[in-house]
């Protein structure tokens, strides 16, 4: 069997857990997700933890992404998940206002971006950038949308970048 799979996943206090149909839904203090099960993979609930295990032999890999992916899912609704970017260039800036980040990256025009539903960004100051929400992938997929609005070039080094990342610089070409 998976390793990953193996281990329970511990439901902290405030958290629900459902699951019927092949439709797991989780629900806390920051909000409600749901996501449809593999038909291979079966969950069971015991004394405030979840097992995760395969129907059969074949399903074994797939019984460990369940697990990962319900664990995010109970982490997401408990703590929820952020991504922080930052604005490198001079005249960067961003600015949330209503529902869309204003977005000055060095082009013509300003770019403006929407924000979707589920998540919520800030802007601390005029080169960060903070995505958060309770879905991890949601929060992953709009910071790397913003993120190629204008990534980080190898000379300068400007552009947007995760708070995170480290952008190896070239040498400028000699003459």
């Amino acid at each position: 069997m998976s390793r990953i799979a193996k281990n329970p996943i511990e439901l902290p206090k405030g958290i629900e857990f459902q699951h019927s149909d092949g439709v797991v839904h989780v629900k806390g203090p920051k909000g409600s997700l749901e996501m449809n099960l593999h038909p291979g993979v079966g969950v069971s609930v015991e004394e405030g933890s979840l097992q995760v295990a395969p129907h059969n032999d074949a399903d074994m890999a797939m019984a460990g992404t369940m697990r990962a992916l319900i664990a995010n899912m109970v982490e997401g609704v408990n703590s929820g998940f952020e991504r922080k970017l930052s604005l490198v260039g001079v005249g960067y800036r961003a600015a949330v206002q209503g529902s869309s980040l204003n977005l000055q990256l060095g082009f013509s025009h300003p770019v403006n971006f929407e924000i979707p539903e589920g998540v919520s960004i800030e802007a601390p100051s005029q080169t960060e950038i903070i995505v958060k929400g309770s879905d991890k992938q949601l929060v992953g997929q709009v910071a790397a949308k913003i993120r190629a609005y204008r990534p980080p070039e190898p000379y300068k080094g400007k552009g947007v970048r995760y708070a995170d990342e480290r952008v190896i610089m070239k040498e400028a070409k000699k003459a």
